[in-house]
């Protein structure tokens, strides 16, 4: 029931009912402020020239049984239509990483988190979720819906070995109908997601060439995804993530494999249970090149995205970019094994949010160890951290991004 529209309608081509102006919530944004609800945080930080303090405050467990229908924008509109995204961590102190102002987490159960973005409502959409724990620890989407007005994500996260646990996290939902804004540069930019169940059925898609996505199911717990009409250069170019969408049992999707070619982005996906073994689960997937991991570009004017490829293949293909000074200035620096840190030059600029998946076709999972902050005029990311199912610290691929809301 909860996600009942999104399935009827997998092309997700229903009209809307009201359009979204992403350029008004942008405004809007500026306007109220940047305050945020987390329970039992309290939050503080300077975000330029706003100032404020604001105590969680409980999501709602009651949420509408029968789904909102949520119509697409007006045909001239840039994408996004819908945008929320929050850092949460529940026993720290940290900035108030959300968009849009008065976002709220709630802990439903151990490990199990309620997030609301105010005035986000949308049909479909994608959600994309990071463990924050200076442990091994992964967080995985349970379900997303619509309260009113509200989206509604449910996350849980779980401590290697599948046991529920709390755990701060960085959340990213969004959705996407309308054009991309144009490029500033000579090369177009491009942008496409799935949210796909484990059959390979579409629940919900976008792809800014206006072509259908495709999602074969090839084996158990492997998919390929085609996203055609987004061509780059050979062999790999832009970015991705993945995330698996589980409210039963603990669940992590990966990239394991990715080819860029002239006319598509072939994208292997695979995902895992609790001890490593491949299992059949929805997912998200979202594709990024020159343009932020929720679709827009300039505005915002902050993003970034690095490919830590290591082994898996020639370092060939533009994976680094940053929206303020181009491509391969990014820098990925290991300091122990499985454990790396992550400079974006010049991206500082709040709110923003991170999310980095492993790039691997074996038992691996990555998470961020705390919080990014801000250095000077950089956003830094230390540290990354990529584990085996049991914890233990490995040398991983990985896909990493960095997407400010202005």
């Amino acid at each position: 029931m909860l996600r009942l529209l999104s399935r009827l309608n997998p092309e997700g081509t229903m009209p809307d009912e009201r359009p979204r102006r992403w350029t008004s919530r942008l405004l809007a944004g500026l306007t109220a402020g940047r305050a945020v609800v987390v329970r039992a945080v309290v939050v503080r930080a300077v975000i330029a020239r706003v100032v404020s303090a604001v105590s969680v405050s409980a999501v709602c467990a009651a949420v509408v049984a029968a789904p909102v229908v949520v119509a697409a924008p007006a045909a001239h509109a840039a994408v996004p239509d819908t945008l929320g995204f929050a850092l949460f961590t529940p026993v720290s102190v940290t900035l108030p990483d959300v968009w849009p102002a008065g976002t709220s987490v709630a802990a439903v159960a151990p490990g199990h988190y309620a997030v609301r973005f105010p005035g986000q409502a949308a049909r479909g959409g994608v959600v994309h979720v990071t463990a924050v724990n200076d442990t091994p620890h992964w967080c995985q989407a349970e379900k997303w819906t619509t309260s009113g007005a509200d989206e509604i994500v449910y996350v849980a996260c779980y401590k290697a070995g599948g046991t529920p646990d709390a755990s701060g996290f960085s959340v990213l939902f969004t959705s996407s109908t309308g054009p991309l804004p144009p490029s500033p540069g000579p090369v177009p930019n491009r942008y496409g997601y799935v949210d796909a169940q484990a059959s390979g059925l579409i629940n919900s898609q976008y792809n800014s060439s206006g072509l259908a996505n495709g999602v074969s199911h090839t084996a158990t717990g492997a998919w390929l995804v085609k996203l055609p009409g987004l061509g780059t250069p050979a062999p790999r170019a832009g970015s991705l993530q993945a995330t698996a969408v589980n409210a039963s049992v603990p669940a992590y999707c990966a990239v394991a494999n990715w080819a860029s070619t002239a006319s598509d982005q072939q994208v292997k996906v695979s995902c895992i249970d609790r001890g490593g073994s491949p299992l059949d689960t929805e997912f998200t997937l979202s594709y990024q090149y020159q343009a932020s991991l929720y679709g827009g570009a300039y505005p915002p004017k902050y993003f970034g995205y690095v490919g830590n490829l290591l082994s898996i293949g020639p370092v060939a293909g533009p994976t680094d970019f940053n929206s303020v000074t181009g491509t391969a200035s990014n820098t990925v620096t290991p300091l122990v094994v499985g454990q790396w840190l992550v400079t974006f030059p010049y991206l500082a600029q709040r709110p923003d949010n991170v999310q980095v998946t492993a790039l691997a076709g074996r038992a691996t999972f990555c998470a961020l160890t705390q919080p990014w902050v801000v250095s000077g005029a950089d956003t830094v990311v230390k540290t990354v951290a990529c584990y085996t199912v049991a914890g233990t610290p490995v040398d991983s691929p990985f896909l990493i991004s960095d997407n400010s809301a202005f």
